[in-house]
């Protein structure tokens, strides 16, 4: 995991930077690793070049969650099947965000303005009182790439989301110090980072991406 936090930045600087840091990564693979993309293109996907130059050369599709919702009800009542169900509220599941990066607008999509509960306690409450400053940047073929949102920076409305999601204060101690003598606007996100090897190369399974196996009881020193 890859993941920056800066200060002063806002929800929208946020997707600014995901945006801009994906593109180049993705850039600098199609200039520095010419040879091995050729190759995974020829071997593995026969599209891959095709959709890596689009990643950079295309803006991402930005709209709020209540929006992205509006569009996955709308696919079911034109008989679209999913698995999972859709309505407001629901932590969309895998099938949902790629049917609107890969079905609906085939191109990468960013995702705002999560409802509350189901995002971390430490996010920012949009004025609404019922969503939060979230942003999920979804991708072809691998879904939720990077997560992200602007950091509540106030003291006393950490604390009550604290105690709303009923979560032990004496926890959180170490947190909210973070706050308690001042602190600033900032934002952050998390960079799946071999969800992006995932998808720069091409492979169908994370498993064949991963530098080292990682399996239960196997984390030794």
């Amino acid at each position: 995991m890859i993941e920056p936090e800066v200060a002063f930045n806002d929800i929208t600087d946020n997707m600014d930077l995901a945006e801009d840091f994906i593109k180049y990564c993705v850039r600098w693979a199609l200039d520095n690793c010419a040879d091995d993309l050729e190759f995974l293109n020829k071997m593995i996907d026969k599209t891959l070049l095709d959709r890596l130059h689009f990643v950079v050369e295309h803006d991402f599709v930005r709209l709020t969650y209540t929006e992205g919702i509006r569009i996955l009800e709308e696919a079911v009542a034109k008989g679209h099947k999913f698995e999972f169900p859709v309505y407001w509220g629901v932590d969309l599941a895998s099938e949902h965000e790629r049917f609107l990066v890969e079905e609906h607008f085939k191109k990468p999509v960013i995702l705002t303005d999560y409802p509350k509960e189901i995002k971390a306690f430490y996010m920012k409450l949009n004025e609404d009182g019922k969503t939060v400053r979230a942003m999920d940047v979804l991708f072809p073929q691998i879904g939720e790439i990077i997560g992200g949102s602007e950091r509540e920076e106030s003291y006393e409305k950490l604390m009550a989301r604290i105690e709303e999601l009923n979560i032990p204060m004496k926890d959180m101690w170490w947190y909210l110090d973070t706050r308690k003598f001042g602190t600033c606007p900032h934002s952050g996100f998390g960079l799946g980072f071999e969800r992006l090897i995932l998808f720069v190369t091409g492979m169908q399974n994370i498993r064949d991406v991963i530098p080292f196996p990682r399996t239960p009881k196997s984390a030794e020193f």
